[in-house]
């Protein structure tokens, strides 16, 4: 309402929406050329998921009241034509045009968890092969995500069915292999030689389907920098994506965890910095957190690795190595009592972890963050 630059705002903000949301490997948007179509019209729903072919629409309206801007949003099921969340957002014109600015980032983020947590709620007790194609590789990668020993085991079951039912479709080889890495670190595998080796037998075959497939790279640099621990290749898969996509998020968080590994802390630092803005979904938000107090750790910054660990285990205490960076960081700040409690969490959660296993197993445990890691876990309690 207003002016004309208040319908280019109104048109921006969309935009910058589509924009955002299509980020995410996990979500197929519809151009907003495409949507901006529909919207000429009076809104219904199913027009918009007949048309369209969705499963989700965001809608929203926009006020102008003197200097203040007021977005309303909604979030739809576009099939039961459940509203999943409404949000109002208000500020300044200035704030929202910003790059980085709060009602977009919002917007994103909660449409990122809603849409796993409403994939995982259809799909609670339903056999794998009763799920519907746009829920079932969204539920398994949630479930995988919530780090429980049951729902990681179903997890596996709903990604093969993915892969069954679209066995091209590059991304989700790439998941399960995924899939097997989380497994190795938590603890879970009991074949970690097979273990190891399947992981990249799973990204190879997802790479032939999809060779230049950011996602794809991004978790064949997983596999040899956290499994087979060649960081070197683990480096080039993540180069090769950025110089072809500067805004993947995924690879600006893994790449700046192989520089703390490598003791280049600044470049560390700078890359999870980016990471956490381009980051298109907030549904792993612990684990952008978890992996960015690595790299303040390797930059001896203890107060933000301490924040950052924090953060991500108060959305996820289920990540072991968000555990351990908390250690470490409260070991840094010489919270010694503090860091004895975490690490008693630690030795209940896993009651054979020793140093020598970190020491072991960890890629940067030659270099100074992983020594500095394992004197805190020593200090600590950890035997």
């Amino acid at each position: 309402m207003g002016s004309p630059d208040h319908q280019v705002l109104g048109d921006w903000l969309a935009e910058e929406t589509c924009r955002a949301l299509s980020r995410s490997n996990l979500i197929a948007v519809i151009s907003h050329l495409s949507a901006r179509e529909i919207a000429k019209q009076p809104f219904v729903l199913e027009d918009v998921r007949d048309n369209l072919a969705v499963d989700y629409c965001v809608t929203g309206s926009l006020r102008v009241l003197d200097d203040e801007v007021i977005l309303d949003a909604d979030f739809s099921d576009a099939t039961s034509r459940v509203i999943l969340w409404t949000r109002q957002f208000s500020g300044s014109a200035r704030d929202f045009l910003h790059g980085d600015g709060a009602a977009v980032s919002e917007i994103v983020k909660t449409v990122g968890r809603t849409i796993a947590s409403d994939a995982i709620a259809h799909t609670k007790g339903l056999p794998v092969n009763e799920i519907e194609d746009h829920r079932l590789l969204v539920a398994g990668i949630g479930l995988m995500h919530q780090l429980k020993l049951e729902s990681f085991a179903r997890s596996r079951a709903m990604i093969e069915e993915a892969i069954d039912r679209a066995p091209q479709t590059a991304e989700a080889h790439a998941w399960l292999a995924e899939r097997y890495v989380m497994s190795v670190f938590n603890g879970w595998s009991v074949d970690r030689g097979r273990d190891t080796m399947m992981p990249r037998d799973s990204c190879a075959r997802a790479l032939d389907i999809d060779p230049e497939n950011a996602f794809c790279m991004t978790i064949d640099g997983v596999v040899h920098n956290n499994l087979l621990q060649r960081l070197d290749i683990a480096e080039d898969r993540f180069d090769i994506n950025l110089n072809h996509n500067p805004n993947e998020a995924m690879s600006w968080l893994l790449s700046g965890v192989l520089h703390a590994f490598r003791d280049d802390a600044k470049t560390a630092v700078t890359a999870v910095e980016r990471a956490q803005r381009l980051s298109p979904v907030g549904t792993f938000d612990y684990f952008y957190d978890s992996l960015s107090a690595s790299a303040y750790l390797a930059a001896d910054d203890y107060e933000k690795a301490l924040k950052f660990s924090t953060a991500s285990w108060s959305k996820n205490s289920r990540h072991i190595s968000t555990l351990r960076a908390k250690i470490s960081a409260h070991v840094g700040l010489d919270q010694i009592e503090e860091a004895r409690t975490d690490a008693q969490e630690l030795m209940r959660r896993m009651p054979d972890f020793t140093v020598a296993d970190y020491l072991r197993d960890h890629p940067g445990s030659d270099h100074k963050l992983g020594q500095d890691v394992a004197r805190a876990l020593r200090v600590s309690g950890v035997p």
